[in-house]
This record gives C-alpha cells, structure tokens and sequence, in this order.
C-alpha cells in the first residue's frame, strides 16, 4: 500500500543525473519561515539571481520579438553572453561545493547518497547546481526516508515552499535533461542499425 508522500511524488517526472550539492540542516527558525533562503556565498546567489531574472524577462522578450526581431535579436544575443558568464560562475562555485554526485531529481524533491543518517522529518537547505546549464538553486527541504545502503545512506526529500520560478526553472531543466535523453537513445538506435 502506497502513502500519500509517495503518491504525490509520482506526479512529477524523475530523472536520473549528475550534480553538485550541499546539504545542511536548517535551523528551526530557518525551518518554519517561507522566504527564499541566502547562501553566505556571493558567487552562488549571483548565479542564482542571474537565472531567476531571466527567467522572469522571458515574457517580455517574446513581447519585444512580435514587435521588433531586431532588437529582439540583440537582446538573445546578450542573453547567450549572459549564459556563458554564469557558465564561468558555475564552475567556480562547483569548486567551491565538490564534485557532482548521483541523485534521482525531480520537481517535488531530490533523492541523494550522504555518509551519514539524517532524521525522517529533518528540514534542510539544498544547494543545487545543475550543469551545463550553470543553474543554481537553493532550497528547502524535508527528509521523507532515510535508509541504509552500502556505507552510506539513500536520502529522499521533498522540496518545501519553492517560488514559483524556482519550481519552473527545475521543471525546465528536468525537461530538457529529459529530451537529452531521449535524444541520445535515438541516436544509438540509429546508429546501430
């Protein structure tokens, strides 16, 4: 008999993949509050704002483009220069968190190996970065199992009081991780014929 926690997390589609992240448990104050969380590091809420601002001046992008191709030319061209300078942040910050690990992603949460237990129930803060399209996140979330595998343990959470364009930016990542995949699979189906 499935529980609700694993019901709802099938409404999302995971994917398998590679990234850096940092755990660290969430104090109890930071625990109840709803406000997007800060990272001491400079460099990784620039990285973060830069994603979050263009993913907040798409609309008006397109607006730009019925009106005028030009200058809509332009201002992608600037948006490439853009993605390419938060490219070099990514790879900076990563330095500064580790190397990527494996870990099942979805929109509702992050399944992850860590060394040691972490109490069912725990909140804590997740700081992703997602290659190679350097997105940076920082988020909540509250650990749904904790299991022993191997020398370590398989930790799942579900993520708690995302915005709405962090939740959009994670859905487009996955969604484009996803069409890689297929792509790929594709292409080795060709391929071997």
């Amino acid at each position: 008999m499935s529980t609700l926690d694993e019901e709802d997390r099938r409404e999302y589609y995971r994917i398998e993949d590679s990234i850096a992240l940092e755990i660290r448990p969430l104090s109890a104050t930071e625990a109840l509050g709803h406000e997007v969380l800060q990272d001491a590091s400079p460099l990784f809420n620039l990285l973060s704002e830069l994603h979050l601002s263009e993913f907040e001046s798409q609309h008006l992008l397109r607006q730009i483009n019925e009106r005028d191709r030009n200058i809509a030319a332009f201002l992608k061209s600037q948006n490439k220069r853009i993605d390419l300078l938060s490219q070099v942040i990514a790879i900076t910050v990563l330095g500064q968190i580790g190397e990527p690990q494996p870990v099942i992603i979805s929109e509702g949460g992050i399944d992850f190996q860590h060394p040691t237990p972490i109490d069912a129930g725990s909140r804590l803060s997740i700081k992703l970065v997602l290659m190679p399209q350097a997105l940076g996140l920082l988020v909540r979330a509250r650990v749904t199992h904790c299991d022993r595998k191997g020398d370590g343990f398989d930790v799942g959470t579900e993520f708690e009081h995302l915005t709405d364009a962090q939740r959009q930016l994670l859905a487009r990542y996955i969604l484009q991780r996803q069409a890689q995949e297929r792509r790929l699979a594709r292409e080795q189906l060709e391929s071997g014929n």
